[in-house]
């Protein structure tokens, strides 16, 4: 693990003494290489749920979204080549980007393999910094706000969950924080603690998995960044969110009472968080804000599973997993349309299926695979997690989620075929058509579809494996 991080932040700040994106471009394929080789050597060293200096541990959790990491961060390298050069990027600025999103990548590592819990506080505060570089790339007024808004709000965040990591302190056996031992004296602790803890812990890292109440900026960051940077913030990072949370869920599993109230508070924020993506994805006029208040929502859902329990938990890590693909691929697609109507605003660009008609398809596709159309995977997860709460008696849950979901679904539709049918306003630049960008992202999403219409047995023992809670 040590030579795996030394050698990647040797690789992701080399771009800076380069002279050259050409330079630069070949040092991505070596970070992305290194990714590959660490993961293939952690799996055939046979270090599986092995401890790495002391706070790191490759359980099934951390290798799993280090693969979807890592298949993300393939795309967005090789997207962000094209997006950069197509944006007229100096090629200091062009380093910078590829610097800042490679440490990006290592600070969202490291959170996926912490077996620490403050040292997981610590790198998803490290992930802070990195994506505030990113937000800030394009130098324009609204960056700049959203960065200072990212930089302030995210600051916060992390610091109740700080707050929340001391009190849950209290109960640490010689002030040890990994998470077996934690588990092993948790449920000593003082009930009002440990609720106050958990309430912090999770408020706190809403802002990294972008669920109420802190979504708001990964909203506004999500649209200040390069598209390619955008399906990487908005995967990869919201994964690390999750990831963290999840852990402190299976840490409060052994808590009794105090498990089922932050069960029922994981519930109380994915059902405002549905509302606030199905609220929102009716009013912006931006499609990459309208991809965000879609992760809004899809986030919403899990956190749902999650405060359900049983399968509906197992359906949760499935429906991440599968949004890491749908959504990275409908980013993909959105910066090339950027570069086509130089804008990503709704209400004046369209007839995108005459002008881009492989965009145009594998954006439509993408619409119905993210609005959980057969043989969408999440259609599979949203089943799963409707069966459980039927299971248990929720019916007014069920009916809300239906209402919320109806809503989202014809907001998201009806721009979807705006963008490909309605009369175009903007002035076209139809030499920025990139067909070959598209098929790539195409390529994404074709991922999930086969994981909507097949799950491999390993992937189900994997799943199983991240939601056993002893």
């Amino acid at each position: 693990m040590l030579a795996y991080i030394i050698l990647s932040l040797i690789l992701a700040v080399a771009p800076l003494v380069l002279r050259s994106e050409r330079a630069t471009n070949f040092v991505a394929v070596l970070f992305f290489a290194v990714q590959v080789i660490a993961i293939a050597a952690i799996l055939h060293l046979g270090l599986v749920d092995s401890v790495m200096l002391s706070i790191f541990r490759a359980d099934s959790t951390a290798i799993t979204f280090h693969v979807l990491m890592t298949a993300v961060l393939g795309f967005s390298l090789w997207h962000s080549s094209s997006y950069l050069k197509a944006e007229g990027t100096s090629t200091r600025s062009y380093k910078a980007y590829y610097t800042l999103l490679m440490l990006l990548a290592v600070a969202i590592t490291c959170v996926y393999y912490s077996d620490n819990l403050a040292m997981t506080w610590v790198f998803l505060e490290a992930t802070t910094i990195c994506s505030a570089g990113i937000i800030y790339h394009r130098e324009f007024k609204q960056s700049l706000e959203a960065t200072w808004k990212y930089v302030f709000v995210c600051s916060t965040g992390i610091a109740m969950a700080y707050l929340g990591i001391l009190l849950l302190s209290t109960v640490a056996v010689e002030g040890s924080l990994d998470y077996d031992s934690l588990s092993s004296v948790i449920a000593e602790g003082n009930p009002l603690y440990l609720k106050v803890a958990f309430l912090l812990m999770v408020v706190g890292y809403s802002c990294k998995m972008e669920i109420f109440p802190l979504y708001t900026v990964g909203v506004d960051a999500n649209y200040a960044a390069p598209a390619p940077a955008s399906a990487f913030i908005s995967t990869a990072l919201v994964n690390a969110g999750f990831v963290a949370i999840m852990r402190i869920y299976t840490l409060y599993s052994a808590t009794g009472e105090v498990f089922e109230w932050a069960r029922h508070v994981l519930l109380l924020i994915g059902i405002l968080s549905l509302a606030v993506g199905a609220m929102f994805l009716r009013r912006t006029n931006n499609y990459k804000r309208f991809l965000s208040y879609s992760t809004v929502e899809n986030m919403g859902i899990v956190a749902i599973g999650m405060g359900i329990g049983g399968l509906a938990l197992w359906a949760a890590v499935f429906h991440v997993i599968a949004h890491t693909f749908v959504k990275s691929s409908m980013f993909y697609q959105v910066g090339v349309m950027r570069h086509i109507y130089d804008s990503y605003s709704i209400n004046r660009i369209g007839n995108y299926i005459n002008i881009n008609r492989v965009g145009a398809i594998g954006f439509i596709v993408g619409t119905l695979i993210l609005l959980a159309f057969p043989p969408s995977p999440l259609f599979i997860s949203e089943v799963m997690i409707f069966s459980e709460i039927v299971s248990v008696g929720s019916w007014w849950l069920l009916a809300l989620m239906l209402i919320l979901m109806c809503v989202v679904i014809y907001a998201i539709w009806s721009r979807t075929l705006r963008l490909s049918y309605h009369s175009n306003q903007d002035t076209l630049h139809l030499s920025a058509v990139n067909r070959r960008l598209s098929y790539s992202a195409a390529i994404v999403l074709v991922v999930a579809i086969v994981l909507g219409l097949w799950q491999p047995d390993f992937l189900k023992c994997v799943i199983d494996n991240i939601v056993t809670i002893a």
